[in-house]
């Protein structure tokens, strides 16, 4: 049993596409309040070089997938960002015409075999292992917002009742944001089973 405290790490092992961390995704950084003021001024530089490279995952995720685009003779934007830890483009409609819904398909599927190809491109770009982030027709934000208010209304019924509360078997990327959501709550979630069938327990109390 791996639970969200425990730092459960879907990403590298049970082969989701989201390939995400699936406790809470925060990696432990060690504040010293005696760190030299050399140490001191690294910090920003290295949260700089990360950002640099995050960008750069980015503008090649971009450039990989307005190929494909032009290939297939399809239609869209491609907006890119920074969110959190990791590099994140949307493929959006445009004044053309719109993302054919095909290319999200089932579940997520298309989506999710379309991210695992671009992060693959990245990475022989760049060198670097990614956990870029891809969403198409805003598929990924709409699947977040249902998650939140799921995970919401558990963590109130396991707050009343005082018992633990199973979900529906879920991907990396969805465990992840009921883990972070039930975290927010002060509650503890833990991931049990394998896939297909991974998915998170709500437990009551305080995480530890």
């Amino acid at each position: 049993m791996d639970g969200a405290g425990a730092g459960d790490d879907d990403g590298d092992g049970d082969g989701d596409p989201e390939g995400d961390d699936d406790a809470d995704g925060v990696e432990s950084e060690e504040d010293d309040d005696d760190t030299a003021d050399g140490a001191a001024q690294a910090k920003p530089a290295g949260r700089s070089a990360r950002m640099d490279l995050l960008e750069r995952e980015g503008e090649v995720a971009a450039d990989f997938l307005e190929t494909l685009l032009d290939i297939a003779d399809l239609d869209g934007d491609l907006d890119v960002d920074v969110d959190g830890d990791r590099a994140s483009v949307s493929l959006v409609d445009s004044d053309e015409g719109r993302v054919p819904r095909r290319l999200v398909g089932p579940g997520g599927k298309v989506l999710d075999a379309l991210q695992e190809l671009t992060r693959l491109a990245v990475q022989a770009e760049t060198g670097e292992r990614s956990r870029l982030m891809l969403d198409i027709a805003g598929h990924r934000a709409e699947r977040r917002a249902a998650l939140v208010a799921e995970a919401r209304t558990v963590i109130a019924s396991v707050k009343q009742s005082g018992q633990s509360q199973a979900m529906d078997p879920m991907t990396a990327f969805e465990r992840k944001v009921v883990h972070d959501e039930v975290l927010a709550a002060g509650l503890a979630s833990e991931s049990e089973g394998a896939d297909p069938h991974r998915h998170v327990v709500v437990l009551p109390g305080a995480n530890a």
